[in-house]
């Protein structure tokens, strides 16, 4: 089964038709499909390890303002209970200048099967600024709920820099530093890091990419995902690791 689902998976993305809008309408629908070999969100395993099948759509008007849904599949082991990751976004992009552009938004990160009830509720909403010059993104982000169910943590930042840059024979470098920051605590704060080569092949965008994160077990909030348990098996979702991740928008 785990040599069938990559399989299908790619068989759906060769199969998925485009969607049709006329080209002198205002509006943009795309979707996206993919298959990872790991989740990694900031920085730490969804999925203890294991693949992703995620996807979403976006919708866009000419005006600047979008809204767009994406999902992913997770570990409950460390998730709640939960075994989905349903998130829902929207908001205002416009340039200001040629070189210049402004993304206002929100995002609401929805664990649909989480178990535990309201006080261990680890839905969270976030909104969200970033400001592109060309290569280099810079983009901070703002809980105003609890950060994915810690105690104390509303009002928590994680502020990130991405630069991208063209490589020629159409190979792309990203490169990625972040901090999370986790409000009403001294020693939960925590960075993360990203390097990857992305190039289209047969249809596909092919990543390949390394992250890491410089938790410790000694962190308060982050530190039991350096010895996270399953079953009789044990596992750090925070360190370094390789992904590939083949993908296609439609």
């Amino acid at each position: 089964m785990k040599k069938l689902v990559p399989s299908l998976l790619l068989t759906t993305l060769v199969s998925v038709p485009a969607i049709a809008i006329a080209a002198d309408s205002p509006h943009t629908v795309t979707g996206n499909l993919s298959l990872t070999n790991d989740y990694r969100f900031r920085g730490i395993s969804q999925t203890y390890k294991d693949p992703a099948i995620q996807g979403g759509f976006d919708y866009a008007h000419t005006s600047g303002f979008y809204l767009g849904t994406w999902a992913s599949n997770v570990e409950s082991v460390s998730l709640n209970g939960a075994n989905m990751e349903w998130d829902f976004y929207g908001g205002y992009s416009t340039n200001l200048t040629d070189d210049i552009n402004l993304n206002v938004g929100g995002l609401y990160y929805y664990y649909p099967s989480q178990t535990g009830g309201a006080a261990t509720d680890i839905d969270t909403f976030e909104v969200y600024a970033g400001v592109t010059w060309k290569w280099l993104n810079l983009k901070y982000s703002h809980t105003t709920t609890k950060l994915f169910g810690i105690a104390g943590s509303k009002g928590s930042g994680y502020l990130e820099a991405n630069a991208t840059f063209p490589l020629g024979s159409d190979f792309t470098l990203g490169l990625h530093y972040a901090n999370q920051g986790v409000d009403g605590a001294g020693n939960d704060d925590y960075s993360d890091w990203k390097i990857s080569i992305s190039k289209p092949i047969g249809g596909f965008n092919v990543t390949l990419a390394y992250v890491d994160t410089d938790v410790k077990a000694t962190n308060a909030t982050w530190g039991g995902n350096v010895n996270a348990a399953k079953g009789t098996d044990t596992e750090d979702l925070t360190d370094g690791t390789l992904l590939l991740t083949v993908g296609k928008t439609f």
